[in-house]
């Protein structure tokens, strides 16, 4: 179980004032406007909006995987904003665990190998490789899966895969995950079973949390609920009975 950590009063996440451009052709799209958010220290928060509201792009700037036109973004009191590629990718390594909506395991792995793949991929230390297949086994055993570790994800069904996948966000015992559609592709019963097991998991370990999500059905799940609409986060609470069609959208 990874310890509670402490940077004073700095919260997990601070955006200000984060604007994002592209240009595509002579035509200059914004994906982002001015958008301002804070995650604290243990808070999960939903994001909801249309299609094309922003949510991607802000999640993929809060986690190092872009970089903003504008503005300033703090990951507990550093300013990440400028970072080069190569800091952001041991940022991105060390601080930030990321559940995509396709799941996007690799599919030659089993689901022991696909956590600890992350533990390679970040330069383990030599002799680590038995703590580190003891972490992968102590999630997986949390999760539900420890009968699973050696089967590939073709042998999992779509809610043991999506179990594997926030496994492996949180073998490098992040400060943050970002989860995109973590229900997209799963039943309801399913979905909810899965979300409440995303709750549980960062609650023990105090982590905080953005989920991207169209699904109203889990937003109770969070802490807080946060609304983006054309590039702009309105940081005005946002109501459990929220119809969908004004929350942002279709049921995924």
């Amino acid at each position: 179980m990874t310890p509670p950590r402490s940077d004073g009063d700095a919260p997990v996440l601070d955006m200000s004032g984060v604007r994002k451009e592209y240009t595509v052709g002579e035509q200059q799209i914004v994906a982002l406007a001015d958008a301002t958010l804070t995650i604290d220290h243990d808070e999960i928060v939903a994001l909801i909006g249309p299609s094309g509201s922003g949510k991607t792009t802000l999640c993929s700037i809060a986690g190092g995987l872009l970089t903003p036109t504008d503005g300033t973004v703090e990951f507990a009191g550093r300013d990440i904003s400028g970072l080069s590629a190569r800091e952001l990718t041991e940022f991105r390594r060390t601080s930030v665990g990321f559940v995509f909506q396709s799941v996007n395991l690799v599919p030659f792995l089993t689901a022991r190998e696909n956590l600890l793949v992350v533990d390679e991929l970040g330069g383990r230390r030599r002799g680590d490789r038995a703590a580190a297949r003891r972490r992968a086994d102590e999630l997986l055993g949390e999760l539900g899966l420890g009968d699973r570790a050696e089967n590939l994800p073709a042998g999992l069904s779509g809610g043991e895969r999506q179990r594997v996948a926030i496994g492996r966000a949180l073998m490098n015992q992040p400060r943050l995950v970002l989860f995109d559609e973590p229900t997209s592709a799963l039943d309801s019963t399913t979905g909810d079973q899965v979300v409440k097991l995303i709750r549980d998991e960062l609650k023990a370990r105090e982590t905080s949390a953005i989920i991207v999500t169209h699904d109203q059905r889990i937003t109770h799940y969070a802490d807080r609920v946060v609304r983006i609409e054309d590039g702009r986060v309105d940081n005005e609470p946002v109501s459990d009975d929220t119809p969908p069609e004004v929350a942002g959208g279709e049921r995924a």
